[in-house]
């Protein structure tokens, strides 16, 4: 079935390329400049909005400008506010499947592992952003940073998929989230959202503002579907707009969130249990406490040619933790923390001719941090862990990052049609470590390096073109070379290697093909390819003559795949949405132990198909409310390196309707799974432990209302 569905997308977006081919001779190229190109218009709010992936779309990630999608040489995608509205998201995982290649996964609360051009991994290879300053700082990387957004009352989302380096630095290997804050009103407003639902779900969403300043405030409880999984959220948004006069305004966003969870997260259990038993976890004693504060005010001055912008911004996050998934085999409790002080400055100017841009910038980042980790001694009662006691510190450390990374990027277009597009950054980047315990290591599993610095400089390049082949056809072609340097917990917990503060970054060097149209107004389809290699990635190796372990870089692995979108307005009121990707993600160079590699083999957890089908219905009688139902579809991947146990995959349906009794006055709810299907959220399989399961949450109901005063 899900060869015919990859068929179809195909077929489809060749037909697409068809109807176009006609018009190659008789449409004008588009003569303004990017940044001067409206958004589509929103239609009425009882008809489909039509095709969300038209060349017009203004997308601001790629370059940190406003540039439409046919001029992008990326593979863009994304999600408007007002379907962030219309969708309330419970989890990043129910918004982020809307773009195709991209998958998010649920670890518990609003925990997440991301598959974008990669295996589902923990890995720091994504770069989470907000109004396009990094979450986090270099080296502090959190594989569940969405949860740290406020994204059901963000301002929409854009997906930058592939390397994102050249603008943005370390970690923009397999892709970059994105999330936008919500302008402020200029007219008073507020809105009131109350919602419930199965497992003890609640959760009360509170907008208010005007005057240019706007406030967003989420509290969300869960008690969880699975033993001792209960979840707590307080997360605020605030931004201020201030018009300043002579081309000239500022933007100040305040951000914070505190997640407070149990969680099984991750952490699998027997086949037998997943089949009879999956509300069971292993791991109750397990939690996580999250904050983050995040202020940023960024001042940009703009001309008819010109744009000076200069964002300073501050940053705090802390987790205190103790993790799932090493309680088995190496049971703590750390706290993790670190602060920001940093900067990003650009200035922008446009001149003719060749309809030239040019952007010089540089980022400056100050992060001092630190982490603490005691040893626990645990008791269990059969598989399931029943409580601890604090042990001997094992890591006890402060390390700063600094880094300071200029950037130029330049656009410029030979003929009327196409349009080059380069870049090349600089990074001069560093951590500065501290070793606070004395003595040797408590033992050979937590040997620590001696107080010491470590740096790295690295020029990241990019290039690509587009070529308008009519308004209702655009093409693009990219390269981009990409780097992570190692994060200060690979760097500086030493484990039992013999040296670890002389690994190098990660690099990979990733080329994109993509393809983008339009069949009038009811039609809109994109399609891209990439072939995606990474090199010197880090690998735990096992040296099985004394069964020391060490961490080298010795990986090679290769990533290839294709991504479709398609909108279609099926009638004024019936539209159609898909997302699917193909990808196969492969060892090239890998070798964990003497004697053992896994070259030609897939990556474990590395799911060939991610695909998502979406029906709406805005009929009148709904008042502006619409009915939305979702086919969410997971293909197989394999279970353990040595491709011998494969997962089946999933595939899963959900249904949301709303209705908007009066103007103000909306009414909505929501099944999650409607099938009630058996999936697993993530699967592993080893020889000790036999396949295992994190199984995903069954049928769940949920409702509210929402109130808008206006």
């Amino acid at each position: 079935m899900h060869r015919r569905f990859f068929e179809i997308l195909i077929l489809s977006a060749a037909f697409c390329a068809a109807m176009a081919m006609p018009a190659f001779a008789e449409e004008p190229a588009a003569e303004a400049p990017a940044a001067e190109q409206p958004a589509a218009p929103a239609a009425g709010p009882a008809k489909h909005e039509g095709p969300a992936l038209v060349l017009e779309d203004v997308v601001i990630t790629g370059t940190r400008e406003k540039e439409t999608k046919a001029e992008t040489p990326l593979a863009v995608g994304g999600v408007k506010e007002k379907e962030v509205e219309e969708v309330r998201p419970q989890h990043p995982a129910e918004i982020m499947g809307r773009v195709p290649g991209v998958y998010v996964n649920v670890t518990g609360g609003e925990g997440h592992m991301t598959s974008i051009r990669q295996p589902m991994t923990t890995n720091p290879v994504y770069l989470f952003l907000e109004d396009g300053i990094p979450t986090r700082s270099t080296g502090f990387f959190n594989h569940n940073a969405l949860y740290e957004v406020n994204i059901p009352q963000s301002g929409g989302i854009e997906v930058v998929k592939g390397p994102g380096t050249a603008l943005y630095g370390s970690d923009a290997i397999g892709g970059i989230v994105n999330v936008l804050t919500r302008p402020a009103p200029v007219d008073p407003e507020a809105d009131l959202t109350l919602e419930m639902g199965g497992f003890g779900y609640r959760r009360g969403l509170v907008s208010a503002g005007g005057g240019g300043i706007g406030v967003n405030l989420n509290s969300t409880h869960t008690d969880g579907w699975r033993d001792s999984t209960k979840f707590d959220r307080l997360a605020g948004t605030a931004r201020w707009d201030v018009e300043t006069g002579a081309g000239s305004r500022v933007k100040t966003v305040l951000a914070y969130s505190n997640i407070d969870q149990q969680t099984a997260g991750t952490s699998q259990i027997s086949a037998a249990d997943y089949e009879n038993n999956p509300t069971t976890n292993y791991t109750p004693i397990s939690y996580r406490k999250v904050k983050a504060l995040r202020l940023s005010s960024a001042y940009e001055k703009e001309s008819a040619d010109t744009l000076l912008s200069i964002t300073p911004y501050v940053r705090s996050n802390s987790m205190d933790i103790i993790p799932n998934w090493s309680l088995s085999y190496d049971a703590q409790r750390y706290t993790t923390a670190n602060d920001s002080l940093g900067a990003q400055a650009k200035y922008r100017v446009d001149f003719e001719p060749l309809r030239t841009r040019v952007i010089v910038g540089a980022d400056v980042d100050y992060s001092p941090g630190r982490y603490d980790e005691d040893k626990l001694a645990t008791s269990k009662t059969g598989n399931i862990f029943t409580g601890y006691t604090l042990g001997v510190k094992t890591y006890d450390y402060k390390v700063t990052y600094q880094g300071i990374s200029p950037y130029v990027h330049t656009e410029f277009s030979p003929t009327d049609n196409l349009r080059l597009n380069l870049g090349l950054r600089y990074d001069n980047m560093g951590y500065s470590y501290n070793d606070n315990l004395t003595g040797p290591a408590v033992d050979n599993k937590h040997l620590r390096p001696a107080s010491t610095n470590v740096s790295y400089t690295h020029f990241s390049p990019k290039a690509g073109l587009t070529y308008r082949f009519a308004d209702s056809l655009s093409g693009f072609v990219s390269y981009r070379h990409a780097f992570r340097a190692p994060s200060e917990g690979q760097l500086f917990r030493q484990g039992q290697a013999v040296s670890t503060v002389d690994l190098v970054p990660v690099k990979v060097d990733s080329y994109d093909l993509g393809l983008r149209g339009e069949v009038g107004e009811a039609f809109g389809w994109e399609i891209s390819t990439y072939y995606m290699t990474k090199k010197d990635d880090i690998v735990s190796f096992t040296n099985t003559a004394d069964n020391t372990r060490e961490t080298l870089n010795a990986g090679e692995t290769l990533h290839r795949g294709i991504e479709t979108g398609i909108t279609a307005s099926l009638t004024e009121t019936v539209g159609m949405e898909i997302a699917y990707s193909y990808a196969k993600h492969t060892y090239v160079n890998w070798s964990p132990k003497t004697g053992l590699n896994y070259d030609g083999k897939e990556q474990a957890s590395a799911p060939n198909e991610i695909g998502n089908v979406r029906l709406n219905w805005h009929p009148a009688m709904l008042g502006g409310g619409r009915v939305e139902a979702e086919w969410e579809r997971l293909g197989s991947y394999w279970m353990d390196d040595d491709n011998t146990h494969k997962y089946p995959g999933h595939d899963l349906f959900h249904l949301r309707a709303s209705y908007k009794a009066g103007g103000n006055l909306e009414i909505f709810g929501r099944v999650a799974n409607l099938m009630d299907t058996r999936y697993a959220m993530l699967s592993a399989y080893t020889v000790a432990s036999g396949e295992q399961f994190a199984p995903g949450m069954p049928r769940t109901f949920s409702a509210g209302i929402e109130y808008r005063f206006k």
